[in-house]
């Protein structure tokens, strides 16, 4: 069991196809079917806020691994994850989990989160959430590459020297930072020889010619720059064979005209010697098409909105040779072996100050804020130049680079590969946590800071406050009365999906006070009902604001 964790789920985290494609989504959907196929647990546990979302999991576990039982347990009390003491939470800001957690003990079971983009303002706010938060030693924060543990490492540096110089004492612990990259599924995209054919022929392709494509979202100021990419493209033209022609395929989805004017126009007026072919990144068929048409998978980031890169993994695995910028994540995926790796440049930290003040004051937004970091970045010319002709002029090159890029991404980067991982990760957080324990804190719901009890909170508002227990209850008398049903009906907290409490308890507590031949209190009413007295208080103070009872005197 120290090796499986309960999954939080959230659609949001996991399904592109309905929320939106992104990154985060892409990789959240495809890590929970890795996991789904390849865990070595006894059972799978989700952790989620409702039945329909917990289902969706279900259906897919059914497809995917019908033999492993699964287990839905609700986010309000995540402790009935037992006899499992892990937590995998699909983001990098768990400080709602630590604080959820408190309730039970910061020991009480240990949480792992993930990063994907860091580059936004509540995850960088959310990095100093996590270092204020009762995360503990036994926590983690996966890093999809050493680029990003750097840069989560550089960020909690700059808050713990904050914290001692504010308050004079030694930072909190801070969670493990362990590197596990993002994964694939390898068979996913295989070449497919007729969709090759058909793009070549839809591109106009001579045999010698060479296709570059990238699958991305197509947004110039928070992903690529395409403009580079298109002069160093005309000019490695200049190198070719006579008949030789080059071809740029982009696959991916606009999010705006703005972005498809750039990179339309662009390739217009930049390299009008070269082939351009836009396709839609939100279909199957022509992200298939786009792998198995191209020669070279092209991903010349120069943004810090990218942490890791998929789509170069999916290159890989169509047996691709890779062309990228030396840039976060590719650092680790992109050895010389399966790909060449082309040199970037930015400014140093006085340069940019004036950025990160724009960004926390608001003054710009987060695609402003890219944009001008974007704009200071450069992508080494001459190093792109040289790749693009090295890799256009030797087809043994890229016969060579992508045998080993298909090797490379199934031994490292499918599931199959990744999820063991994960797993090592869990009981190593296991073995910190069990030889911990006498470290563990609580922090009682009702006080925890970040979100106390409303009723602690803002306990000045009334002019008093109900002690349920104290009294004793009477029916009023509801003759020619509107009804209980009728009155949740009008009421309508079915409207809002949260009830605060169920219609057969709210009825049940009603029905026995009426019954009762004498006053009935919290005690009597809980032995009948079989309900929580806390729980009781509550329908209580309902059914007296809207006069069903009243207090005996």
């Amino acid at each position: 069991m120290t090796a499986n964790a309960a999954l939080f789920y959230a659609s949001d985290g996991y399904r592109p196809a309905e929320k939106g494609i992104n990154g985060r989504r892409v990789a959240g959907q495809s890590f929970l079917k890795g996991f789904l196929r390849h865990a070595a647990v006894d059972e799978f546990v989700i952790l989620s806020k409702s039945t329909t979302e917990a289902q969706e999991v279900a259906d897919l576990a059914q497809t995917l691994r019908p033999t492993i039982p699964l287990r839905a347990v609700g986010l309000v009390r995540p402790g009935r994850m037992a006899p499992l003491t892990q937590m995998y939470y699909p983001a990098a800001n768990f400080a709602s989990e630590a604080w959820r957690r408190a309730d039970n003990g910061s020991a009480a079971w240990t949480i792992s989160g993930i990063t994907h983009t860091t580059s936004t303002m509540p995850i960088m706010q959310g990095m100093l959430d996590l270092r204020m938060a009762p995360v503990m030693d036994w926590d983690a924060l996966i890093c999809t590459s050493r680029t990003v543990r750097a840069s989560i490492s550089t960020q909690m540096d700059l808050i713990d020297e904050h914290i001692k110089a504010r308050f004079k004492c030694d930072p909190p612990p801070r969670p493990l930072l362990p590197v596990i990259p993002l994964g694939i599924h390898c068979d996913d995209f295989a070449r497919d020889e007729t969709a090759r054919s058909t793009l070549r022929t839809r591109l106009g392709c001579g045999p010698e010619d060479v296709v570059f494509s990238t699958i991305a979202r197509l947004t110039p100021h928070e992903k690529f720059d395409p403009l580079p990419i298109y002069i160093a493209m005309q000019a490695a033209t200049k190198a070719l064979k006579p008949g030789q022609k080059l071809h740029v395929v982009f696959c991916g989805v606009f999010r705006h005209p703005y972005a498809k004017e750039v990179f339309t126009k662009g390739a217009t007026d930049l390299m009008p010697d070269v082939g351009f072919l836009l396709l839609d990144g939100a279909k199957p068929e022509d992200r298939l098409a786009t792998l198995s048409g191209a020669d070279v998978s092209l991903f010349v980031i120069d943004n810090i909105q990218e942490t890791f890169g998929l789509a170069p993994l999916e290159g890989m695995a169509a047996g691709l040779p890779l062309l990228v910028s030396d840039w976060d994540g590719l650092k680790d995926t992109v050895s010389p072996d399966v790909g060449l790796r082309v040199k970037t440049r930015t400014l140093g930290p006085r340069h940019t100050a004036n950025e990160s003040l724009r960004l926390q004051g608001g003054i710009d937004d987060y695609s402003q804020y890219c944009a001008a970091v974007s704009a200071m970045t450069e992508v080494d010319m001459t190093d792109l130049k040289a790749a693009i002709v090295a890799l256009a002029t030797n087809p043994d090159l890229r016969a060579r680079l992508g045998a080993s890029a298909l090797t490379r991404v199934r031994q490292h980067y499918d599931w199959a590969a990744v999820i063991p991982q994960y797993q090592a990760l869990w009981a190593e957080q296991e073995t910190i946590r069990a030889a911990g324990l006498d470290r563990s804190q609580r922090v009682p719901g009702h006080q925890m800071p970040v979100a106390p009890a409303p009723t602690l909170l803002f306990g000045s508002y009334p002019s008093e406050t109900a002690e349920p227990a104290r009294d004793r209850y009477v029916a009023c008398d509801l003759t020619d009365r509107v009804p209980l049903a009728q009155v949740l009906a009008l009421r309508n907290y079915a409207a809002l999906n949260r009830l605060f409490a169920g219609v057969d308890q709210i009825n049940a507590v009603l029905n026995h006070i009426t019954a009762s031949p004498k006053p009935a209190t919290v005690d009597t009413i809980a032995s009948a009902t079989r309900l929580n007295p806390m729980y009781v208080d509550r329908v209580l103070m309902w059914l007296l604001k809207y006069d069903f009872i009243r207090r005996a005197q």
